[in-house]
């Protein structure tokens, strides 16, 4: 089915759930149109008034992928342009929104309704359902997890979907076609307060989001410093940069291991991670980092939320 010509609204709250149906879209719309840009709003530049932005002037002259993160964020003088986009969105515009639920914004969501906008609801996982959620997610990565496990598992990590969808790739990438029993699970997590920025860094490096922002909430339940994952983000963003450059001089393994002064099978860690990095890249990272590390440091209010934003802002970047 094309995805250009239409609008799907998506109301929920679980955001797990909700980004992986976004990313399925953008996905779809890619293999679809690969040229086609895509434009992802979170929710402060929608209420910046970002929309306007994006659906005006000349930017439909091609196909374009259009994101709205949180329609809650939408300024109401903004409202009917969203509606009359919605509803018309044109051949070349793929539009996703994203709604938590709730009362707030509902005025909108009925308009969209009435406007016949498509909509999909993402339940929430209810608590006594979260083991049902891992053994899900383990068959998403082809492992067998029993309910035994995977009630250890919850009993381990806790009830954040990004936590458990993180340690269960874990356990996935540790454990490749082993059986895994709850004393295993027990084992493996008995050492959360370990997982540290540089848990963190690696999964955002290697493009892995989800995942990233699910080890970055436990780092941070588990008393991992802000600074520290600001540090070891900012470390492998100017380790890769180096890689870049050094291999474009076709320096040998061994070489670039000197220079980084890591040990070259980290080399080759980083060279995997190249593939979905750029020099450009690098670089707009880099300065996403350096405003985040002001905000932890007290420029800010929240620095879970400064990391957070940065997580899924590196995201983009790597898009």
């Amino acid at each position: 089915m094309d995805v250009f010509g239409t609008s799907l609204l998506i109301v929920g709250a679980e955001g797990l759930l909700v980004d992986r149906t976004i990313n399925e879209r953008i996905q779809a719309a890619r293999r679809e149109r690969p040229s086609a840009e895509t434009v992802d709003l979170s929710p402060a530049e929608i209420a910046d008034g970002r929309l306007a932005e994006v659906v005006g002037g000349s930017l439909f002259a091609e196909s374009s992928i259009v994101v709205l993160r949180d329609l809650t964020a939408l300024p109401p003088d903004q409202a009917d342009l969203l509606v009359a986009t919605a509803v018309h969105p044109g051949d070349d515009l793929c539009l996703t929104m994203a709604h938590p639920g709730g009362v707030k914004g509902k005025a909108l969501l009925d308009r969209l309704g009435k406007g016949r906008v498509a909509r999909v609801s993402v339940e929430s996982v209810k608590p006594w359902d979260m083991p049902q959620f891992v053994v899900a997610e383990g068959r998403r990565r082809k492992m067998r997890i029993d309910m035994a496990t995977a009630t250890a598992l919850v009993d381990a990590v806790g009830a954040d979907l990004y936590a458990l969808s993180a340690a269960v790739s874990q356990l996935a990438s540790d454990w490749p076609g082993d059986t895994l029993t709850p004393d295993v699970v027990n084992r493996y997590f008995s050492g959360r307060s370990e997982v540290s920025g540089f848990a963190v860094a690696d999964a955002v490096m290697a493009g892995q989001s989800q995942q990233a922002l699910g080890l970055l909430r436990w780092a941070l339940e588990a008393g991992t410093g802000p600074l520290l994952i600001t540090s070891a983000l900012a470390g492998a963003l100017r380790n890769q940069g180096r890689y870049l450059d050094l291999a474009a001089q076709r320096l040998s393994k061994g070489e670039i291991a000197s220079v980084l002064k890591v040990w070259p099978k980290k080399v080759d860690a980083i060279a995997a991670q190249s593939r979905v990095w750029t020099a450009d890249r690098v670089a707009e990272a880099i300065g996403a980092v350096a405003r985040a590390d002001a905000e932890v440091k007290g420029a800010g209010t929240d620095p879970g939320y400064a990391l957070e934003h940065l997580v899924l802002g590196l995201r983009l970047t790597l898009e």
